[in-house]
């Protein structure tokens, strides 16, 4: 009997991930693909539209203006709605948003009624991004066998620096090739044939689609999450870890482009340093497999963050004789700045299943770590911006993401005690 059980354990624990959850998977990646399409379309834009570097952090940051106002309602949203209603919604909405932005870059004049426009179009796009994604680990887990759960769940934790690192990637070539218009139509397309693949792969929902009525018992997950003091810490250091990360990695191809890098390499240089979060997230995962206490990680994580966006931007000297690390340790300590900060989002999102009030707050749990991060997302961009317009040069972005890290060793400092808290409690 106990070889047999191992045998169907170990039989369970290499199972596939099946298709239509790696459907959800390319879903998530698609809307990411969204989020990362401004920063390699910078320099463009500002040579078609005129527009400036905060204007631009805007720009990087609107999309995240619906998760940091609605994040936590639209996790319950989604659930009443219908998960797969919910994702189709969102693809459709980031498609249509993106072909209109192209439009806009084609038939409207340069000028602020243009800027205007996009403005308002990346907020929309902000909506379909939400819609997209939050559904996406409820899907998995409800199309995945026991055995390939987990393992399409670590794919899934990996949408975002994947999608972003495409985005890094392809875009400066994409860019050359049809304008910046081109570029969002081409990702207008990738959604758009993401939408196709959920709708022909995963199955109907089985609820319906509008509660007859929100009753008190509707809300009730809403009230307990927003009580509770783990939720709110997971959220916060959620918050300041996306914050930083994004900073730095959406603005990499300006500064790169800004210090005569070529585009090849500016691409490159910059898809790479993305994707190292990829690894920080699988090697979290593994570490925290093998028993690493997560508030270890997350002290590893931020300590790490702290010190490769110090070695990466801090200069000293007048701004004629500055003296800094040599470019190609500048770029190690970003790529180590990625790579550290990826082991964080694994952790909290463990950690969530722990620290949420109870099993039915798990996703509204998640979903005020979404509107944290989406809020982090959303003020670093434009303060970093601001920052480097108003000294000249990116040469104090360090204290942005050193401020980050200082408060994120601070809530790391918390999840013990609210650990041992919960624990006690179940």
């Amino acid at each position: 009997m106990r070889q047999r059980a191992c045998l169907a354990s170990r039989t369970s624990s290499h199972a596939g991930v099946p298709r239509n959850a790696l459907a959800v998977v390319f879903a998530g990646v698609a809307a990411a693909l969204h989020l990362g399409k401004p920063p390699p379309a910078v320099s463009a834009l500002q040579a078609t539209l005129g527009i400036d570097l905060v204007e631009a952090g805007f720009l990087l940051s609107l999309v995240q203006v619906a998760g940091m106002c609605l994040g936590m309602v639209f996790g319950l949203v989604a659930d009443a709605f219908g998960l797969r209603r919910s994702m189709l919604a969102g693809l459709a909405l980031v498609t249509g948003a993106s072909v209109l932005g192209g439009w806009v870059g084609r038939t409207v004049d340069a000028g602020p009624g243009a800027i205007h426009w996009l403005l308002a179009l990346r907020a929309l796009e902000g909506v379909g991004f939400l819609l997209a994604v939050m559904p996406g680990p409820g899907l998995i887990r409800t199309l995945s066998p026991p055995g390939a759960e987990k393992k399409a769940l670590g794919l899934w934790g990996a949408y975002m620096p994947l999608g972003v690192a495409l985005a890094l990637l392809l875009g400066p070539s994409l860019i050359a090739w049809g304008g910046w218009p081109g570029w969002w139509w081409v990702l207008s397309a990738v959604s758009a044939l993401a939408a196709l693949w959920v709708l022909l792969a995963v199955p109907g929902d089985q609820r319906p689609a509008i509660p007859a009525s929100l009753s008190p018992r509707w809300t009730a997950p809403l009230l307990d999450t927003i009580r509770a003091s783990g939720p709110r810490t997971l959220a916060l250091a959620f918050g300041v870890y996306s914050a930083q990360w994004m900073a730095v990695i959406g603005f990499l191809p300006a500064i790169y482009a800004g210090a005569g890098v070529p585009a090849a390499w500016n691409a490159a240089l910059t898809a790479l340093a993305a994707a190292m979060n990829i690894v920080g997230n699988v090697s979290g995962g593994r570490f925290l497999q093998r028993g690493v206490a997560p508030e270890r990680l997350l002290r590893w994580g931020f300590v790490v963050m702290a010190l490769g966006g110090v070695a990466a931007f801090a200069q000293i000297g007048a701004p004629a004789s500055t003296v800094g690390l040599p470019p190609a340790l500048r770029y190690v300590a970003v790529c180590l700045f990625s790579l550290a900060g990826g082991m964080i989002p694994a952790t909290l999102f463990m950690l969530s299943t722990r620290l949420a009030p109870g099993p039915s707050t798990v996703s509204t749990t998640v979903g005020m770590m979404q509107q944290a991060s989406s809020l982090g997302q959303f003020i670093a961009p434009p303060a970093v911006a601001w920052i480097a317009h108003r000294v000249g040069g990116w040469q104090w972005t360090w204290g942005v993401t050193l401020a980050c890290s200082l408060a994120g060793l601070a809530l790391a400092a918390r999840v013990a005690p609210a650990r041992s808290a919960a624990g006690t409690a179940r």
